[in-house]
């Protein structure tokens, strides 16, 4: 069993043609028994076609890419691709609304609540599904979509602990890799600004240092800002091509002209547009990957 069953035909199909204006949904558990009780209840409740059941993360992944539901009911704790992680690598286009089904406890069920972001615990009640579905529908009657998505990326990074900006960099690289298999790197690094996304080619940024809490991406003659951690940061970017020299600097290594000895066993990096940066002794050993 591969844990997915297509309902476009036989029985859903006639279901659909009974419910006009229906809500398209689709089930992701890895519990094949889950899975079927929680069809169950939305037959119980109405107003929903489940057009697909998926065992894992990524056939739901495809299967979201392919069918366009309106809504994802996600199991968050599977193996492989979690539930968590499949709202990451969704390409925001296509991100349908959420509902997850947790186990988690009071904490985790309050951040979801707190960020307007719907559950449903297990074991499922009815009467809590229903509540779901109109808080479905009344945000797919709203054409504020962009606010539903920023919610849905403060939720995820409440319990994944990544920070929404790192978060935003997943799914527009999801986006620009348009492919499951694809460059684990983006081609582009999403700086987002007063409300706008600008979209920095990876190729053309020279080198990155921290400022407090903020990250200054120099690139083409221009410092981009955005909040996020160096380290997150460091993670979007393919160390074949970049690399951290300081604790507060990743130089972009095919920027880099001149490596010059300094004093304590430090080096001087100078690139192509005269820029000196320093490399501390702690990442000496970096010096390998310019040679």
């Amino acid at each position: 069993m591969n844990g997915k069953t297509d309902f476009s035909s036989s029985k859903a199909a006639g279901a659909s043609s009974k419910a006009a204006g229906a809500l398209k949904a689709i089930v992701v558990d890895d519990e094949p028994l889950a899975r079927r009780g929680l069809r169950l209840r939305l037959e119980q409740v109405g107003g929903v076609e489940v057009v697909a059941e998926c065992g894992n993360g990524r056939e739901a992944r495809e299967r979201i890419l392919e069918l366009h539901p309106d809504v994802a009911f996600v199991d968050i704790q599977m193996p492989g691709v979690s539930g968590l992680q499949l709202v990451q690598q969704l390409p925001p286009e296509k991100l349908p609304q959420v509902v997850f089904v947790t186990a988690y406890d009071q904490y985790a069920v309050e951040a979801f609540e707190v960020n307007a972001v719907d559950y449903v615990l297990k074991p499922i009640e009815e009467q809590r599904l229903a509540r779901a579905l109109e808080r479905v529908r009344d945000k797919l009657a709203s054409a504020d979509i962009a606010s539903q998505r920023e919610q849905l990326l403060e939720a995820v990074a409440d319990l994944t602990r990544e920070s929404p900006e790192a978060l935003e960099q997943k799914l527009v690289a999801g986006a620009l890799q348009g492919e499951w298999g694809g460059s684990a790197y983006p081609e582009k690094i999403a700086i987002k600004d007063s409300g706008k996304i600008t979209l920095v080619p990876a190729r053309e940024i020279d080198w990155i240092d921290a400022a407090g809490d903020y990250m200054c991406v120099h690139a083409n003659g221009e410092t981009h800002v955005m909040r996020i951690t160096m380290k997150e940061l460091e993670q979007q970017l393919d160390p074949k091509v970049f690399q951290r020299i300081h604790r507060s600097t990743i130089v972009n290594l095919s920027r880099v002209r001149e490596i010059c000895a300094h004093i304590n066993g430090e080096y001087h990096l100078v690139l192509n547009n005269g820029e000196r940066l320093k490399m501390s002794r702690s990442y000496k050993n970096k010096v390998q990957h310019f040679l």
